[in-house]
């Protein structure tokens, strides 16, 4: 099959590696919620060889993903995992020392966020580090006028669905055993928010 292609995990590649490669630096094991066309999955664990790299999404997702695989021939990236995190029975019995979410929550319902966090604290290891990428609103504000205009797209294409405050996110992460670790600004108005579960 043709490979799916997002010119937005094209552009914004970069900049996340460079925050991953410090942050994951220590880590072994990576779930990726979300991996989407699997582009991001290729090109960080190509550059990241000491990483177990697991691709995971809806299952409508797999072939596209599987094809980035199969092209890669990356020994260290897994093949996908069907994960709807609002589905207890999909959650891995494994755990995890990282995990890795870009541009998911916004396109999420918020229950399928609150899920998503609950879900988390059953495959997350103690001192397991939470990255999470895309835009978000802090007090209540946008943090850009390009964001506005993404947020309103966002609800127009399903209503239960838009950027979500750092504040709700975290208390989210906090009833969950997780700390913030870092927030880093990111080109184009998103942020890398990294959380710590339990002990570091």
């Amino acid at each position: 099959m043709t490979k799916p292609f997002a010119e937005s995990c094209e552009q914004n590649k970069t900049p996340i590696l460079e925050v991953l490669a410090v942050e994951f630096a220590d880590r072994s094991r990576v779930l990726e919620i979300g991996s989407g066309t699997g582009q991001h999955a290729i090109h960080f664990a190509a550059r990241m060889p000491h990483l177990s790299w697991q691709t995971s999404d809806m299952a409508a997702n797999h072939p596209g993903i599987r094809a980035w695989l199969d092209e890669a021939r990356l020994d260290n990236v897994l093949a996908p995992m069907e994960l709807d995190v609002l589905r207890k029975e999909h959650w891995p019995q494994s755990r995890y020392d990282a995990v890795f979410s870009a541009n998911a929550v916004h396109i999420m319902a918020w229950d399928a966020v609150v899920s998503m966090f609950e879900g988390l604290s059953k495959v997350m290891e103690d001192g397991a580090l939470l990255a999470l990428y895309g835009p978000f609103n802090y007090g209540g504000e946008y943090t850009s006028e390009s964001n506005a205009r993404f947020d309103q797209w966002l609800k127009q294409r399903d209503p239960e669905s838009g950027i979500r405050d750092f504040e709700a996110l975290d208390a989210l992460a906090r009833t969950q055993g997780m700390s913030l670790k870092q927030d880093y600004a990111m080109p184009a108005n998103n942020r890398i928010l990294v959380w710590q579960r339990g002990g570091a």
